[in-house]
């Protein structure tokens, strides 16, 4: 059976790519990794989403410098940014331009990940490295967009030992790049993904705020995809 190595983060995105990858036929490994981010709402719903794919997972427990992302210093404010949200709202990377990075931004964060996947897959000779990122409803980091995942192809290509033998070849592939939120959480329907086990919130209270941009993506996407987030009871989701 093919083999992937999935990163899995608790979000919509992560979790239609595992469910994606499965379809596909792949035996999947998740790598959750619980960096000492604020709040570990999101861990918890990875695991629980590994479980519900009846799919191995691990916990990976690194430390961040904690000092260069609000998601990562409970001290730092949560700022919004609402002018990435005027009806309707504005998500892809050609209309946004060189606006400013969020402070949700991790330093490095998905070069991190990516290298431990890396890690993984060489030694236990996987040859594919699934990742939710995308660059059209995203919060504008730069480590989700499609030159990126090039980037960093080119590098396992030229920095690993397997990348010297074309065979054996590692390489990242992020099937929802270039998906909005909308159509992503049209597809996790069909292939089943237990939407209610997510969580998106950077704020990582007992309900989403509705506020921070992660909850504004969220939002925008189930309303363009005519379903009602299952997150959202007691009349919050007014607004779909």
């Amino acid at each position: 059976m093919k083999k992937a190595i999935i990163l899995l983060s608790g979000g919509i995105d992560s979790s239609t790519t595992l469910y994606l990858a499965r379809h596909k036929g792949y035996k999947t490994l998740c790598l959750i990794f619980d960096y000492h981010q604020r709040h570990k709402k999101e861990i918890e719903s990875a695991k629980n989403i590994a479980k519900s794919a009846n799919v191995e997972y691990k916990v990976m427990r690194i430390l961040l410098p904690e000092g260069g992302s609000s998601l990562l210093n409970p001290d730092m404010p949560l700022k919004l940014h609402p002018h990435l949200f005027p009806p309707p709202l504005r998500g892809r990377i050609k209309e946004r331009g060189r606006e400013e990075i969020p402070s949700t931004y991790v330093p490095a964060r998905n070069i991190i990940f990516l290298a431990y996947a890396v890690s993984y897959a060489e030694t236990y000779g996987i040859k594919v490295i699934f990742i939710g990122v995308n660059q059209v409803d995203y919060s504008g980091y730069p480590d989700c967009r499609e030159d990126f995942i090039h980037a960093f192809n080119q590098m396992i290509k030229v920095g690993t030992k397997s990348g010297t033998k074309k065979a054996e070849n590692i390489k990242v592939i992020a099937p929802l790049m270039k998906m909005t939120k909308g159509e992503i959480i049209k597809l996790g329907m069909k292939l089943g993904v237990p939407y209610h086990l997510t969580w998106s919130c950077y704020a990582g209270k007992e309900k989403p705020c509705l506020k921070c941009d992660s909850c504004k993506f969220r939002l925008k996407g189930f309303q363009e995809a005519g379903i009602k987030d299952p997150l959202l009871t007691n009349g919050k989701g007014k607004g779909f």
